[in-house]
């Protein structure tokens, strides 16, 4: 069997595998939902909304920990970094582990989504399956987008999204070749659920009206509108993390996080959980039933300030999601993008209708075409998002405003925030991604193994004959100053005292200090190849020095960056056909 023909075997394998998973963890949340909500009643606070989040974010932190020793979060950063990073090797437990750990989080009504965690399943199944096979870091980082394309297309029923998906976010680069395995795995992924669970839709949307162009000017609105709150949902995400973070005891960090989520659902029961429920409702013709599970609103029956109550939620989920995030639940913001998409584009189609001026807005339409603007602009992945929200509601008629708002959302986003919400955790953390080969291959070389220590360093306070002395011993033109602390204090060529060395008058009168001038860039020995090889772009220098600490170490060159890098490049191109 050729090499290519058991990839597609194993990507089938790896499509039903994800595809169960995702049922297993889709039903399992349900379940426990019914179970915790069954006698809840419209008409009272129900105060254990109150407890909920915290017992459910408390027990998927325990199980984490003392259980399958993986901590919760978003996941999808993790995957990306392990494919960038360590040769696209997931561990194992992350098969199991995220499916336990979200299905308590979110079954509990933490705000989050399963569809990171699937996603961290499916590709941790790509991964382990490629391990078993012996197969290599490339086909092995096919084979992690073959499980996330699976999970995707089983959870959404979106087969056609779910590969674009696989493309835009985890893979980034890929083949033509490459691209039969992910339908493949997309397609058992779609009718493992199928046949598990039917043809059940997250969504009960009925588009009984068309497109129409008069409703493009409102639709331009919609997208500068999403391209702000994408913008707003991902800070509000990043820096509610990074406040929880704060926390250096975790019992505390449970604790506060899950009383205010709980508190947080009490008031406004749509964010407990994905929230899908809620964008049923909205949309099934009876919206403002939504206010009777809130203690606050249930006593109103004003369309404004149902308006200002859809407004909040939107507000609040993306802090709502952070905190059950960063408390130590498990999830991700897939859902909570689209849920926060939708609220939003139905708030803005029903207040225009309420107010009641032009042509009546279709609600259904608008709320379909948020929720792409709001998932292209906080995951910058525009195609997936037209593709996704076009599948899982059949509104194949709304593909030039789902692309329109999506274009908008996403260029309103970036010019303010360059990079999506997972890469700001990865740099949070302190990681980066390779954004090309040629970067991957450079911050494979480390910088401690290619510092060049045979140029003699001089002293400051020595005189210009000393200098003359170490030219007639040395082979280089280049000459570091370093005081007795070993602080480099500048450096001098061999240009630098060419028309002095021969004056026998200034040998023994001249200092180094005097003839002594900064260098272009210094480097760090804490600095990444590509960071090194920017500061030679802009300083045009063909050697720099490098300290750590303010002590010197030694001088790097152009060339022996060059020569480490063919080294690693053919390492590399042996390992790919290994």
């Amino acid at each position: 069997m050729s090499n290519q023909s058991f990839i597609l075997i194993l990507s089938g394998i790896i499509g039903v595998l994800s595809g169960f998973a995702a049922v297993v963890l889709k039903e399992a949340v349900h379940s426990i939902q019914v179970f915790l909500t069954a006698d809840f009643y419209a008409e009272y606070a129900n105060f254990m909304y109150i407890l909920y989040p915290l017992i459910g974010i408390t027990l998927a932190y325990l199980v984490g920990k003392f259980i399958f020793k993986d901590f919760g979060g978003h996941g999808i950063p993790d995957v990306l970094f392990n494919i960038s990073k360590n040769s696209s090797l997931i561990p194992r437990v992350k098969m199991i582990s995220r499916l336990v750990t979200s299905a308590l989080t979110v079954g509990f009504g933490g705000s989050v989504g399963l569809e990171a965690p699937m996603v961290v399943t499916g590709s941790a199944i790509g991964s382990n399956t490629g391990s078993l096979m012996r197969l290599n870091a490339k086909n092995r980082t096919l084979l992690i987008g073959c499980g996330a394309a699976g999970a995707i297309s089983s959870i959404f029923g979106a087969p056609i999204g779910a590969v674009i998906f696989a493309i835009e976010v985890i893979l980034l680069e890929i083949s033509t070749t490459s691209f039969i395995p992910l339908l493949i795995a997309s397609v058992m992924g779609s009718l493992t659920s199928m046949i598990l669970i039917g043809n059940d839709s997250l969504f009960n949307f009925n588009l009984v009206i068309n497109f129409q162009a008069a409703h493009m000017p409102y639709y331009l609105l919609l997208a500068i509108l999403c391209g702000f709150v994408s913008l707003y949902f991902s800070r509000a995400v990043h820096y509610t993390e990074r406040f929880m973070d704060r926390f250096e005891d975790h019992t505390m960090k449970l604790l506060y996080g899950g009383a205010i989520l709980g508190f947080m659902v009490f008031f406004f029961p749509p964010i407990y959980g994905e929230g899908y429920n809620t964008l049923n409702t909205l949309i099934e013709g009876d919206p403002l039933s939504i206010l009777e599970t809130s203690p606050f609103f249930s006593a109103f029956d004003s369309p404004v300030l149902f308006i200002v109550f859809l407004g909040i939620i939107v507000l609040l989920k993306p802090v709502a999601s952070a905190i059950t995030l960063g408390s130590g639940g498990s999830g991700g913001i897939f859902a909570p993008s689209l849920f926060a998409g939708g609220i939003l584009g139905f708030a803005f189609a029903y207040a225009k209708n309420q107010f009641g001026f032009h042509i009546p807005l279709p609600v259904a339409s608008f709320t379909l075409v948020a929720m792409c603007g709001l998932m292209s602009g906080v995951q910058h992945s525009p195609l997936s998002a037209i593709f996704l929200i076009a599948e899982i509601t059949g509104g194949y008629e709304l593909f030039i405003p789902l692309m329109f708002v999506s274009a908008i959302s996403y260029v309103t986003t970036s010019y303010y925030q360059k990079d999506s919400l997972y890469i700001l955790q990865l740099k949070d953390q302190g990681k980066s991604l390779d954004s090309s080969r040629d970067q991957e291959v450079l911050n494979l070389i480390s910088i401690s193994h290619i510092i060049e220590k045979d140029l003699h360093p001089v002293s400051p306070e020595a005189k210009l004959s000393e200098l003359i002395a170490l030219v007639k011993v040395s082979k280089r033109n280049l000459f570091p100053v370093v005081d007795e602390e070993e602080h480099l204090r500048g450096i001098i060529t061999l240009d630098d005292i060419r028309g002095i060395m021969f004056d026998e008058s200034k040998r023994n009168s001249v200092l180094i200090k005097d003839l002594m001038h900064s260098p272009p860039e210094v480097l760090l020995a804490t600095e990444n190849m590509q960071s090194v090889m920017d500061k030679f772009e802009k300083s045009g220098a063909w050697n720099l020095p490098v300290i750590n600490d303010e002590r010197y170490l030694g001088f790097i060159s152009k060339s022996r960056i060059f020569n480490a890098y063919r080294k690693k490049l053919i390492r590399q191109r042996l390992n790919e056909r290994s």
